[in-house]
């Protein structure tokens, strides 16, 4: 049938396998860093934070649907996709934007067939983002999986 996503139980920020490696994740649109899988990245590593702080700063190209690559260590970068509308709910609305994270993956999807990584990740956007995994598993299907990318998801014990 091709390729699946591969869930383990383990931390995200400890990817497993050899070669190159990205870990997504999302981040909001406001320039927030505070809450949820960001504080293991930056338990781990300061220059995703930086980088993702800088760039809200700088406000060019920082909106839905982006990413920025961060290499934090050789063949490990960290990809800060911007898939969240601020960080609160609106009336019943969660601050998930499907379609931002559809967009960023198409990125992500890009950048790890072009350095031929590998992808791990939290189960993104939903926790905080208060997103539905289900859909997001169908983008990540679209994306990731269709360009048969090894696509690792990590929930912790």
């Amino acid at each position: 049938m091709g390729n699946r996503i591969t869930y383990i139980v383990g931390d995200a920020t400890e990817p497993v396998g050899n070669g190159s490696r990205i870990i997504v994740h999302i981040c909001n649109d406001i320039g927030a860093w505070g809450a949820g899988f960001v504080m293991a990245i930056s338990r781990k590593w300061k220059k995703p934070e930086e980088d993702y702080r800088r760039w809200a700063r700088e406000g060019k190209g920082f909106e839905l649907g982006e990413v920025q690559f961060v290499e934090i260590e050789k063949d490990l970068l960290v990809a800060n996709l911007i898939g969240q509308r601020g960080i609160s709910y609106t009336g019943s609305r969660p601050p998930i934007r499907y379609d931002a994270v559809e967009s960023g993956l198409r990125k992500v999807t890009e950048k790890a067939l072009d350095i031929n990584a590998s992808i791990h990740m939290p189960r993104i956007g939903c926790g905080l983002a208060g997103g539905e995994w289900e859909e997001v598993e169908r983008i990540i299907d679209r994306t990731l999986i269709k360009s048969a990318l090894n696509v690792t998801v990590y929930d912790l014990e």
